[in-house]
C-alpha cells in the first residue's frame, strides 16, 4: 500500500475566496434535452417494443454497465483512485462508464468532486446537498447545473491530458451509436429502445434518486466531523447500484475500494475488483483500515 491520501478530493483545487454556498441554478440544455429525450423515448416507445429479449438486453446491459463502468471504472478508479490497474483496463472500464449515458468522464469527475468537496464544508448550496424537495431536486439534478459565484479550480491531472478521455468527453452521447447499431442488428428496434433509451433513462434517473435519498434519510453508522452534509445508507438499492448505495460508509471512507463494509452489505463492485486482483490486473487496493480516518469520524450506529 502506498502513502497517498486516498480520501482527498483529487481534481478540485481550492482558490482564495472559493465558496460552495453562493450560486445560481441554471438550465443545462445539453443534459436536459438528452435526459428528457431518453425518458420520453422510454415512456412512449418501450411499451410498444416490449419483448422478453428486449427486457433481457436491458437488464444485462444495465447491470454490466453500472458494475464495470459506473461503479468500478468511473467512481472507484477514475475519481477516487481506490485501486491501481493497467491503463488499458482503466480506459476500457471508463469507456463502459461513458456508455452508461450520464455524461463524459471529465464532467463526471468535476461534478462528483465539486459535490464531494462542498459536502465536507460547514455550509453548501442546496443543489450540492440534495436539500430541496424531491421534484425540485429532480429538476435541478437532471436538467440544470449550478454556477457558483466563487468556484474552486480543477486540475484533472493525467486523465485530463489523456487523448482517449478527451475523445470520450467530446463524443459521450455519440458513443451510444455503435452500441445501438449492434443492438439493431441483433434484435431490431426493440433492442435499441430497451438497450439504449430505457437503459440510459433508468441509469440516470436511478442515480439521481438514490443520491437524493442517500443525503436525506436512512441508516447511519458514522458521522463525519465538521461536515455540513451527512450521508445515509439505502439498503434496498445495494444490488442495483453494485454497492454504491452504502453511502454512509462511502462518506466515512471515501477512498476505500470496499463500500459494503459489514455483514449483509452486498458490494458487487468490490467483488469485481477482487476478481481483477486475482487475475493480476488490480493492485494497491485501498480499504478502510488503510485510510487513517479515526480522527474525523464519530460512530453513531452498530458495526
Amino acid at each position: 500500500m502506498d502513502t497517498t491520501d486516498r480520501c482527498t478530493v483529487n481534481s478540485l483545487r481550492e482558490v482564495p475566496g472559493c465558496d460552495p454556498s453562493a450560486g445560481a441554478v441554471r438550465w443545462d440544455p445539453v443534459h436536459s434535452l438528452w435526459n428528457g429525450g431518453m425518458l420520453a423515448a422510454a415512456l412512449l416507445l418501450a411499451p410498444v417494443y416490449a419483448s422478453w429479449g428486449a427486457v433481457t438486453v436491458f437488464l444485462v446491459l444495465t447491470g454490466a454497465s453500472l458494475l464495470l463502468g459506473h461503479s468500478v471504472g468511473f467512481h472507484r478508479r477514475l475519481i477516487h483512485r481506490s485501486f491501481d490497474c493497467p491503463l488499458w483496463l482503466e480506459r476500457a472500464l471508463v469507456w463502459v462508464g461513458n456508455c452508461v449515458g450520464m455524461s463524459g468522464p471529465f464532467w463526471m469527475i468535476r461534478t462528483h468532486d465539486l459535490r464531494d468537496w462542498a459536502q465536507r464544508q460547514a455550509h453548501c448550496h442546496d443543489y450540492l446537498a440534495h436539500r430541496q424537495p424531491m421534484l425540485i431536486d429532480a429538476w435541478w439534478q437532471l436538467h440544470c447545473r449550478l454556477t457558483l459565484d466563487h468556484p474552486p479550480a480543477f486540475d484533472l491531472g493525467a486523465a485530463g491530458k489523456d487523448r482517449f478521455y478527451r475523445f470520450l468527453e467530446a463524443t459521450w452521447m455519440a458513443q451510444q451509436l455503435p452500441l445501438a447499431l449492434l443492438l439493431y442488428l441483433g434484435g431490431g428496434w426493440g433492442w435499441v429502445i430497451w438497450g439504449v433509451c430505457v437503459r440510459v433513462s433508468a441509469s440516470v434517473t436511478g442515480h439521481w434518486y438514490v443520491g437524493h435519498l442517500a443525503h436525506r434519510r436512512g441508516p447511519q453508522s458514522w458521522l463525519v466531523k465538521d461536515a455540513g452534509v451527512q450521508a445515509h445508507d439505502i439498503p434496498w438499492a445495494a444490488i442495483p447500484t453494485m454497492g454504491e448505495a452504502w453511502h454512509n460508509n462511502h462518506h466515512a471512507f471515501p477512498g476505500s475500494a470496499r463500500i459494503g463494509l459489514y455483514p449483509g452489505q452486498s458490494d458487487w463492485g468490490y467483488a469485481f475488483i477482487r476478481a481483477l486482483a486475482a487475475m493480476g490486473v488490480a493492485w494497491n487496493i485501498a480499504l478502510p483500515e488503510d485510510l487513517g480516518r479515526d480522527k474525523v469520524l464519530a460512530r453513531v450506529g452498530p458495526a
